[in-house]
């Protein structure tokens, strides 16, 4: 029973020791330097697989940008139509000023009696 104990606990740390370095094994895709490559065929398909990672970034990163754009676009569309719904409740609250100060300027003034007798 102890024996197995003392084989679990070693070989517990040892087994996790041992999974990461599988994992760092495998292929990411990204720029890789290809000039250790000692045949021709090796270099070849080691440009060729960094040509295509550059075209898949470029696409993406071009998609990405297309609808950055196209969302400030539609924000910008958004953005004048409150502009002119504002210009208008604008206008609409200053039409009605300049017909009453006209108004004030057309009337006559009050004859001076009226304003003697409440005196």
């Amino acid at each position: 029973m102890i024996v197995r104990m003392v084989f679990a606990v070693t070989l517990l740390p040892l087994s996790c020791v041992l999974l990461p370095a599988r994992a760092a094994a495998q292929d990411v895709p990204g720029i890789e330097i290809c000039t250790v490559e000692k045949t021709m065929e090796r270099r070849t398909s080691c440009l060729q697989s960094n040509v295509d990672f550059l075209q898949k970034t470029i696409t993406r990163l071009g998609i990405d940008h297309q609808q950055k754009i196209d969302a400030a676009n539609r924000q910008i569309e958004g953005l004048k139509v409150t502009i002119a719904g504002l210009q208008k409740r604008l206008d609409e609250l200053q039409a009605p000023k300049k017909p009453v100060e006209e108004q004030k300027k057309a009337e006559p003034p009050a004859p001076d009696s009226a304003k003697g007798a409440t005196k």
